[in-house]
């Protein structure tokens, strides 16, 4: 497939793979970048991804968790020969544009994207209010139903009260451990 003419400058550039593909695209790219068709023309590649908090097994653990499920980012200066060499990556499905252009991504999102990467310490977001009723999905209380006595959304931590034996009682839960009744 002929592509057409591109101005050779330096961008990201974004490529759709299949899904689960992602980290193996971007190796398969970073390991080749000291091949002489690569020199001066593709600089890297990158897979988006975040630290987020998931409980397992009661505990805390923390994730790496893909920002685009089936996405990854090249830098590089567009051209025949690099849209070819990248586009027969294996596990790249297609480049990211308006028909058969690919569209750079604007260095102001891709600051915002690194931004994003590069924050170390997962952020707890806890969509939950004082006195709202909530069921408990982990741990030793799952099943019971209680209703929110306190927040910390610094520690990302709920005290809810639980009702056990005909009194109330709390229970210190991480806010991943409840969730809203609908």
């Amino acid at each position: 497939m002929a592509v057409n003419r591109y101005d050779g400058s330096r961008a990201w550039y974004t490529i759709s793979t299949y899904s689960g593909y992602e980290d193996k695209v971007a190796e398969s790219v970073n390991d080749r970048l000291d091949k002489p068709e690569f020199k001066g023309k593709i600089f890297g590649a990158m897979v988006p991804k975040e630290k987020s908090i998931e409980i397992k097994n009661g505990k805390r653990t923390v994730v790496d968790r893909k920002i685009f499920q089936g996405y990854v980012l090249v830098e590089m200066c567009l051209s025949d020969e690099t849209w070819y060499i990248i586009r027969n990556t294996p596990g790249v499905t297609g480049f990211v544009g308006t028909g058969t252009q690919p569209t750079p991504v604007s260095e102001k999102e891709i600051a915002k994207i690194k931004r994003r990467m590069g924050v170390e310490d997962p952020k707890y977001t806890i969509n939950y209010q004082i006195n709202e009723v909530v069921s408990i999905t982990d741990g030793p209380f799952k099943g019971f139903e209680g209703t929110i006595a306190e927040i910390d959304s610094a520690k990302g931590k709920l005290k809810v009260l639980v009702s056990m034996f005909g009194r109330e009682t709390p229970v210190e839960l991480d806010a991943l451990q409840v969730k809203k009744i609908d």
